[in-house]
């Protein structure tokens, strides 16, 4: 996957944005990196488009920043020359596409059934926008279209909002959604800032779903952790488990047979997709990751990792839902 592809994918959500007047483009740009989505799709559908990229890049280069509706080759010279980074179109031209490849942008050019699919194959295509999203057909439809087209992937658009997100990004062959929920027109016109950087990152965190799914324990040896899960499990009524290195007092406590990580112990925050969360906890709020204490499933997929700091005298670790 391109290299820009594969950021966006990290994101999870493409904002797209319609600016009608350039000095707007800074103060959302602030909103939009503040509230945790450091990307916008501009859409090309008024004249303030380009000028609006460029500002959002000098001013926010951390920014993924690319533009949309793009019709023909003239729009994609004046979007590239404002320094958007990836192109999205509504349907699929293949003079567009050709175009954008030629220039080595990334293009995700709309689609909505299976010969849109064959066509974006045949032009080297891995990756296509699906739109209108909710109106051609939604995610069950997505899945249908992907069965036969294996390497295909898809970035869906049209009638994405918080409450159908994640059943969308739960597919695997969904690499990102565009949506306006946050940023819509009228909050952007009326200078409404604080509040799109409210609705920014109330989308973040419904995405990544962050919830506690244990405490750990240290105990000093495997008798004391059996004595705390079985005091825990007495008095709270949790069915007691024993596993190799700790014992579990329902879901929510576990008790090590030895210090562990942590001064105190450990707390252990669910997540549900846990590349996301740590492309949000390190690129917008500044976490570091102890990167050796990843642990990844057969296929190399993160599965665990710990934050390199300790908070409170607890070392905390993202699991994967």
């Amino acid at each position: 996957m391109n290299p820009v592809l594969e950021q966006i994918r990290k994101i999870g959500i493409v904002p797209v944005v319609k600016i009608d007047r350039v000095e707007d483009a800074i103060p959302l740009a602030k909103a939009l990196c503040a509230g945790g989505l450091p990307c916008a799709e501009v859409t090309f559908r008024t004249d303030a488009a380009a000028g609006a990229i460029k500002a959002m890049k000098e001013h926010f280069p951390q920014m993924c920043v690319g533009a949309g509706t793009v019709l023909n080759a003239q729009q994609v010279d004046a979007a590239v020359d404002a320094g958007a980074q990836f192109i999205v179109s509504p349907g699929l031209n293949p003079r567009t596409v050709k175009y954008c490849l030629e220039k080595g942008v990334p293009i995700t050019p709309g689609t909505s059934s299976p010969s849109d699919i064959e066509q974006a194959i045949e032009l080297g295509l891995d990756v296509v926008k699906f739109f209108p999203a909710e109106q051609s057909g939604g995610l069950a439809k997505i899945k249908a279209m992907a069965a036969p087209y294996v390497n295909m992937k898809f970035m869906p658009t049209g009638g994405i909002s918080a409450k159908n997100l994640n059943s969308y990004l739960d597919f695997d062959r969904i690499i990102a959604c565009g949506g306006s929920w946050m940023v819509p027109g009228d909050l952007i016109n009326a200078g409404e800032w604080d509040r799109i950087e409210q609705l920014t990152r109330e989308a973040v965190q419904t995405m990544l779903g962050f919830e506690l799914a244990h405490v750990g324990i240290n105990a000093a040896n495997e008798t004391q952790a059996m004595q705390a899960a079985n005091r825990f499990g007495f008095i709270f009524g949790m069915p007691v488990k024993s596993g190799n290195s700790s014992v579990f007092a329902g879901e929510a406590v576990e008790v090590l047979n030895s210090p562990g990580r942590g001064q105190s112990g450990h707390i252990a925050i669910r997540t549900n997709y846990i590349d996301r969360a740590v492309n949000y906890l390190g690129s917008v709020l500044g976490v570091t990751f102890d990167e050796e204490s990843a642990k990844r499933d057969a296929k190399g997929a993160l599965k665990a990792i710990y934050l390199q700091e300790e908070i409170a005298g607890f070392a905390v670790h993202l699991v994967q839902k």
